[in-house]
């Protein structure tokens, strides 16, 4: 390893001590009180995050994938299709299955990660009443108003799945905002975490009131015991309500220091200075940076790179942003059309390398400096 220096791990999640007895003191005294759920911490954490982003609405949910499923069930997507990319996480589409409905899967854009309007209105049917935008990496397109111009002319909605996408902005505008709905998670690899939770947010005033419903098994109301639509357990616990709130606290600061990294990647790998080539946010993209992909050269084996860079150099990568589209998974394979080919390429051809708020320039240049002797000597060539 290179000068015995400790291992860079691909991601890390920071609670200061500080932090820590803030969090365990408010725990104690919702454990004195008895309100464990949907108490005053949850609604503090729904304002804050709502204002933060700029939506009349945020419903705190026990997870991303739950919030996902919250969305598409408040939408009544039962018997119908909605459009999904295909280089997205699992829950995308297992939440439209769930709720009842077929996802339709999407080729990917290979420059955000995205997918594209054309590609959109290629795959719209009579049966297509929706369409899910993932915003991969915390990259949100700067072809949303395109995507939503179409979708308006078709009289479709637009979802964002935003769970990797906390504080990115495209022209200023957060990232969940665009369509009816969005969706955020805060599992403990994101930008911010509640150890386990999610978050919906929407101007709409009454998919927000049938999110609240759906969250709390579908009763009529938190201390009435009629249920009136077939909801879950989705609600957010007061634990984490807390553990969210706190660290929402320092997201701007974290995204902050997760571009200052970033910074230094594109100055050493940007503008052809590299045949490892970043995936770089549009120019009106305020990114997170929750993930830092690079597309490896042509013929370089990524299995091969990644050991090398972690055995002689203790660089660990961060798992891939996807290592396999939707349609290549088992459970999936029923929803392949053959011609996803951009999203194999995609989800083949990159990885992901090691960023996180309390990563320091010198881990950063230790990075870069590995990837340099990676390519000198065509490490990963058959």
């Amino acid at each position: 390893m290179l000068l015995n220096l400790p291992p860079i791990p691909p991601t890390r999640i920071d609670f200061s001590e500080d932090d820590s007895a803030w969090i365990a003191a408010r725990i104690t005294e919702v454990l004195k009180s008895g309100r464990l759920t949907l108490g005053p911490y949850t609604e503090e954490f729904e304002a804050v995050f709502s204002t933060y982003c700029g939506a009349r609405h945020a419903i705190a949910v026990s997870s991303g994938t739950s919030s996902l499923e919250i969305i598409l069930r408040s939408l009544d997507v039962a018997g119908k299709t909605v459009l999904v990319p295909a280089d997205t996480f699992f829950a995308t589409a297992a939440a439209v299955i769930a709720a009842g409905g077929r996802p339709v899967l999407m080729d990917s854009d290979i420059a955000t990660m995205s997918t594209s309007p054309e590609e959109i209105a290629r795959r719209i049917t009579p049966d297509t009443v929706g369409i899910v935008i993932v915003h991969i990496a915390g990259i949100v397109t700067d072809r949303m108003p395109e995507i939503m111009a179409l979708a308006q002319s078709r009289g479709l909605w637009v979802m964002e799945d935003a769970a990797h996408a906390h504080g990115s902005t495209l022209a200023g505008k957060h990232a969940g905002t665009f369509g009816r709905a969005g969706s955020f998670s805060f599992y403990p690899t994101k930008v911010m975490t509640s150890a386990e939770g999610g978050m919906i947010v929407t101007d709409d005033d009454e998919l927000a009131a049938a999110a609240r419903i759906f969250r709390d098994q579908g009763k009529a109301s938190f201390h009435q015991n009629l249920h009136i639509r077939m909801g879950n357990n989705w609600r957010l616990s007061e634990p984490h309500a807390i553990i969210g709130l706190r660290h929402f606290s320092h997201l701007d600061e974290m995204i902050r220091n997760r571009r200052r990294i970033a910074g230094i990647y594109n100055e050493a790998l940007g503008a052809g200075r590299s045949r490892f080539v970043p995936i770089l946010p549009p120019e009106a993209c305020h990114a997170n940076y929750y993930k830092y992909p690079v597309m490896l050269p042509n013929g370089v084996d990524r299995s091969a790179i990644k050991a090398w860079l972690r055995d002689e150099h203790g660089v660990n990568c961060a798992g891939e942003v996807y290592e396999l589209p939707l349609h290549r998974h088992p459970v999936f394979a029923a929803y392949d059309t053959g011609d996803l080919q951009q999203s194999e390429h995609l989800c083949s051809r990159h990885i992901c390398l090691p960023i996180f708020a309390s990563m320091t320039d010198d881990e950063a240049h230790r990075v870069i400096t590995a990837l340099r002797a990676a390519e000198e000597r065509e490490i990963g060539r058959g």
